[in-house]
């Protein structure tokens, strides 16, 4: 095969555009969702200790097709997930699994001092992914495939968020 054959069967390949609808739906400060972290790996700086914030998240969500009322995503269908939000981070102790001193925070609930909850990791990224991880399950036992959730935003105050978000494909 000459060169100019050779040219003419490759043929650069074509993008493909998909439109992506997003909807956001956010449970702000005003929820009073505030809670107490200790981050123990933080050996180096106060967030080693029991500190409080009264968290917000941002869930962004998307979708390549609207439903029947041209929406992404009916937030109406969201109370189980403000009611998650509430057991998790409203005037509760988050620590992780891993903490050294989890028998002393166990204590502590035992004796009614602090409702605690144990997640994997502490601190804002961490919080992120957990919630992502569980909203995300939800969403997909909710609806299937049509919307997911692309990113969770968690605020600490004003100055301070992390985003975890999941690439599709």
């Amino acid at each position: 095969m000459d060169s100019i054959a050779m040219m003419q069967d490759h043929k650069p390949a074509r993008t493909v555009h998909r439109d992506v609808y997003r909807s956001t739906k956010t449970y702000d400060f005003v929820e009073g969702l505030s809670c107490c972290f200790r981050q123990w790996r933080a050996t180096h700086s106060h967030c080693s200790l029991v500190h409080g914030y009264a968290l917000s998240f941002k869930f962004i969500f998307a979708t390549h097709e609207l439903d029947e009322r041209n929406w992404c995503f009916d937030f109406g269908g969201m109370k189980e997930i403000k009611t998650w939000l509430k057991h998790m981070f409203d005037h509760t102790m988050i620590v992780a699994a891993d903490d050294p001193h989890l028998d002393a925070f166990q204590g502590l609930a035992d004796k009614g001092l602090v409702d605690l909850r144990i997640m994997p990791a502490v601190g804002c990224e961490a919080t992120a992914r957990y919630t992502f991880d569980h909203v995300a399950a939800w969403l997909a036992n909710q609806i299937g495939e049509r919307v997911w959730l692309e990113s969770v935003e968690v605020r600490e105050h004003d100055g301070n968020s992390a985003i975890f978000e999941r690439r599709q494909g």
